[in-house]
């Protein structure tokens, strides 16, 4: 028996239901010539069904999926294809078998490019979020210079003998004020002071431009307190038995009293209400003012058992600007991993990775974060260009970076002399991944060179050789 038009017309209702799905439908006999095309189908390939019906289907979809179930005379499932750009599928294949016999295939498939596109701005977005975290990762930076020194003597806030204490954290905006806050509150659940699922609760006090508002937002309210006001728990009640972070605390001068009275008592009063209600919670105020001119002399003297000051970045060594440098450029290779699983490595040649250095960044480490992810953004393939490669290397040279050398601190820009010969972790990524691609070493020594780093070809011979990589 042949599969014909006929035979599959059989049954009018089911053209019918066929035509009116919102996927394409195409039915080929056991040669691969179309017996059946519905309209969404022949509007994929700007074609009518009358035009293709009878014609191998290979006219309109060179590589079909249909072709490979003719052969193996097995379905194939869930199979995504890109063979009428800019436009991609996902395909189900089927063969058709009456009464034993093998008649043919059918494919059921449809456009997936919106949601391809749109699965893509939500894995860009995520990424972005992952780079964006106020609170890098904390175990990473504990380790740095500055943060290592300020995180000993932070650890006594929670961690001495004579109990938790308050504290104040004062440094220029973007110093890691946030950061070091939850480096307190993590240790300190990690030593058992407060519980494993005690609050984190963290305020801008900026944010009210209203006292009232913010004497609310903080203590509470009960029903009928004002117009329109309803029973409302304050931060001080969500963070009880936890931590409250005041951040740029010197804005609440309105009612530092009452803040005053709830850290001295451990008790506080919703407002509108006359009952008080009891409070356990550590107090750390962050401010990037002094907050020992704008507070009360009391409320300052309770917050300030332990003030640390944060540095900012032209402050700090620069090991530790390269620590943090090195800490932002493997984030970056870790969340295109995370996001689209490919290895990604990130080469910044010797003059960017100075300029970078030694830039002068106003808002510190949040500033430095930024720029140096704008920059590897500048220098990225677009994933459109990508296609189906999961390892992939990009160079950062100074035009990838948004800002002039002009801004720069002075010092003198380094080139590829004054690194000579030598082999950085960045380096031998480099190597290993064009080595692996086919490249020798002389090709090799060039495209390096191409880059901003001067490393003989004999040097790179050598290095194969000892790490057992050569052909």
């Amino acid at each position: 028996m042949k599969l014909t038009k006929e035979l599959f017309f059989s049954m009018d209702i089911m053209s019918a239901v066929i035509d009116h799905i919102n996927d394409g439908v195409n039915v080929v006999d056991e040669e691969g010539i179309l017996v059946y095309v519905n309209e969404i189908s022949a509007n994929y390939v700007n074609q009518t069904r009358e035009t293709m019906i009878g014609r191998p289907i290979t006219d309109f979809y060179p590589a079909a999926v249909l072709l490979a179930v003719l052969k193996n005379r097995r379905p194939i499932l869930d199979k995504k294809i890109h063979f009428v750009p800019p436009k991609k599928y996902i395909v189900n294949s089927y063969p058709i078998f009456y009464e034993g016999e093998f008649l043919g295939a059918f494919s059921v498939f449809q456009d997936i490019q919106e949601i391809d596109q749109l699965n893509s701005k939500i894995k860009h977005l995520e990424m972005q979020v992952s780079l964006n975290k106020t609170e890098f990762d904390y175990n990473h930076v504990v380790h740095m210079g500055t943060i290592q020194s300020i995180y000993k003597k932070a650890k006594k806030i929670v961690g001495s003998l004579g109990g938790p204490r308050h504290s104040i954290i004062t440094g220029e905006s973007g110093t890691g004020k946030t950061m070091l806050a939850n480096l307190i509150y993590n240790y300190a659940k990690e030593i058992g002071v407060i519980s494993k699922n005690a609050p984190f609760i963290e305020i801008n006090c900026a944010q009210f431009t209203n006292p009232d508002i913010a004497a609310m937002e903080i203590f509470g309210s009960v029903e009928g307190a004002y117009t329109g006001s309803k029973k409302k728990k304050g931060l001080f009640e969500q963070a009880n038995g936890g931590i409250l972070f005041l951040d740029e605390a010197h804005t609440i001068e309105n009612y530092q009293s009452l803040l005053l009275k709830a850290i001295e008592s451990g008790k506080i009063r919703r407002i509108g209400d006359t009952k008080e209600i009891d409070i356990n919670v550590i107090v750390i105020a962050a401010s990037t003012k002094n907050l020992h001119e704008v507070f009360l002399p009391e409320l300052y003297q309770r917050l300030g058992q332990y003030e640390m000051y944060l540095p900012s970045l032209r402050e700090r060594s620069l090991e530790e600007k390269e620590q943090l440098f090195l800490h932002f450029v493997k984030k970056y290779e870790n969340a295109v991993w995370e996001t689209r699983k490919i290895q990604y490595h990130v080469l910044f040649t010797p003059e960017a990775k100075h300029a970078i250095l030694n830039a002068v960044y106003p808002r510190n480490i949040r500033q430095m974060r930024d720029v140096i992810n704008y920059s590897i953004d500048a220098s990225s393939p677009l994933i459109e260009d990508i296609g189906e490669k999961k390892e992939i290397t990009t160079v950062v040279s100074l035009e990838h970076i948004p800002f002039t050398l002009s801004e720069q601190e002075d010092g003198p820009i380094p080139s590829a002399a004054t690194e000579p010969n030598k082999i950085t972790p960045e380096v031998e990524t480099f190597i290993r991944e064009r080595h692996t691609m086919g490249d020798g070493p002389r090709k090799i020594s060039k495209q390096l060179a191409d880059i901003g780093f001067d490393l003989p070809y004999y040097k790179i011979a050598y290095y194969l050789k000892q790490e057992n990589l050569t052909h």
